[in-house]
């Protein structure tokens, strides 16, 4: 179809003006905030913004605008893996915004992993940071892990039992016995036990074990039975 270009020219005005009648005619929430703005502002977080109609998480960046009746909360993120990706700004909602404050607040818990296997303890990593409860720290050297444990200083360790140099047990008894260490919950993860084992209830050294594979929501009830409730 051929536009004569006064025709095109009116064309575009009127498209501009009805996208500008758009963007001006949104409001994005007003929100109060939990925390001062500025432990907020530029906070990478990740978080699901179905009013777009996308219910997969995305990251993006927090940017706080100040309003005079409170302050607006956005993220901007982007869709698609390859070009041409799409950019969009996310406007937070009171309860989206309650939930981000608690998450950035919460004390992360520190949580060692240690296992010769490298792809295992990363895997784990990955899925346990992703709850913003953990921060993880892997070690897949067994000689290595006491002193990383002494400087880590985990809230929770994360252990496998078969490992070449030092294997779980012997390194289960170094921990207890270092002054600095001693109470550290250990979680043995180990083949050489099963689930129904697992279900039942087998400590193993007096610490709880789980089965490998490893269930994560499993492994993760098992580090908040192990943790001191003093908060």
């Amino acid at each position: 179809m051929t536009v004569a270009y006064g025709r095109k020219l009116d064309v575009l005005r009127t498209l501009f003006s009805y996208s500008n009648a758009v963007a001006m005619s949104y409001r994005p929430p007003t929100v109060t905030l939990q925390i001062p703005a500025e432990k907020i502002d530029g906070q990478t977080v990740t978080f699901r913004p179905v009013r777009d109609g996308i219910n997969s998480e995305v990251s993006g960046v927090i940017q706080v605008v100040e309003r005079a009746n409170g302050f607006s909360v956005n993220a901007s993120y982007v869709v698609g893996q390859n070009p041409p990706q799409q950019s969009h700004v996310y406007w937070f909602d009171q309860s989206e915004i309650d939930a981000i404050a608690r998450s950035l607040t919460k004390e992360k818990r520190r949580i060692l992993i240690v296992d010769d296997d490298s792809d295992s303890t990363h895997l784990v990593k990955i899925l346990l940071e992703k709850t913003g409860s953990y921060v993880v720290l892997e070690e897949n050297d067994s000689a290595a892990a006491h002193q990383s444990a002494r400087s880590f200083r985990p809230d929770v360790i994360l252990m496998d039992i078969m490992m070449p140099k030092t294997d779980g047990a012997e390194l289960a008894v170094q921990i207890e016995a270092d002054p600095e260490l001693q109470g550290t919950p250990i979680i043995f993860l180990t083949a050489l036990i099963t689930k129904p084992e697992t279900n039942n209830g087998l400590r193993i050294e007096g610490h709880r074990s789980l089965a490998k594979p490893i269930n994560i929501p499993e492994l993760i009830d098992q580090i908040e039975e192990s943790l001191p409730h003093t908060m």
